[in-house]
């Protein structure tokens, strides 16, 4: 019995920290990034600037918890897919509803909080392969399946080069990816209120991961010949997710070159004029 529990603990924590690690670590990465980008935009341009980006991108992070929603079974009770409010720092919403009882909408909870991640970069991949002439260059060093940090910091690396390569630079429509991307990654991160619907969504996912190994365990097959499997599968979902992590992080620093880097040099000319206007004259 001891080695039953040993074993059924073992396996679920693997794959708690397999499959749904992917997504909070993700979705905390891409929150911080998003938060600091917006900044560039808030703090040069005004609150509205964050409107350059969000026309698109809150409409895309909107339509993903809609789809997930109808998937899960929940109720739509109001959408605003954009209605910008300065006040609560809002920028759009969608209102839903389940039956608590209902183990399958519970279980949804997870996967409409996470939806502007898996919504958003599948729509940066759909935009990639329709906008961009080496789409699938771009994301082949991505899909090496080699989770170390070293070589996953090269493959990104690499992503990037081909991404910015001579022959994407001079075409047109690189650069309407480029702009439409930025907007889309600037507005999937989940918010605090969707993080809270990820972790209740969580929450059943575990259990439902515990019935199912325990199961496989108490027929005597070994769970650990699958997760191999399912982490062969994740692949793909991992390779999604570092693209868009790559555009976010390409924007971050695309602002701050273009917003924030002019802003000071022209503080620092102002204040040099005014310093020289002040100067008493020898």
């Amino acid at each position: 019995m001891e080695s039953y529990i040993i074993t059924l603990f073992s396996v679920v924590a693997t794959e708690v920290i397999g499959i749904l690690g992917i997504f909070f670590l993700l979705g905390f990465v891409l929150a911080k990034i998003q938060k600091e980008t917006n900044k560039h935009y808030t703090q040069t341009i005004g609150w509205r600037g964050i409107y350059i980006t969000a026309w698109i991108g809150t409409p895309v992070h909107e339509f993903g918890h809609i789809f997930f929603a109808k998937i899960f079974r929940h109720k739509i009770d109001e959408v605003s897919l954009f209605n910008p409010n300065p006040e609560t720092g809002g920028l759009g919403y969608v209102h839903h509803s389940h039956n608590k009882h209902s183990f399958y909408q519970n279980l949804g909870n997870f996967f409409i909080g996470a939806a502007p991640m898996i919504f958003g970069a599948i729509t940066l991949v759909a935009f990639l392969f329709l906008l961009v002439p080496n789409a699938q260059d771009v994301l082949a060093p991505l899909q090496g399946g080699d989770t170390r940090i070293v070589s996953l910091f090269t493959s990104i690396l690499l992503a990037i080069g081909k991404l910015f390569s001579f022959q994407n630079l001079g075409s047109g429509t690189f650069w309407l990816f480029l702009y439409v991307s930025f907007c889309i990654s600037s507005h999937m991160a989940p918010s605090p209120q969707d993080r809270k619907n990820m972790w209740r969504g969580a929450v059943w996912f575990f259990g439902l991961l515990v019935i199912i190994n325990s199961i496989l365990l108490l027929v005597q097959i070994d769970p650990t010949q699958y997760i191999s499997t399912i982490f062969k599968s994740l692949s793909i979902v991992l390779t999604i997710f570092l693209y868009a992590l790559i555009i976010s992080i390409t924007h971050y620093f695309a602002s701050f070159l273009l917003i924030i880097v002019p802003k000071r040099v022209y503080q620092k000319h102002l204040k040099q004029h005014f310093t020289d206007e002040t100067r008493p004259l020898k």
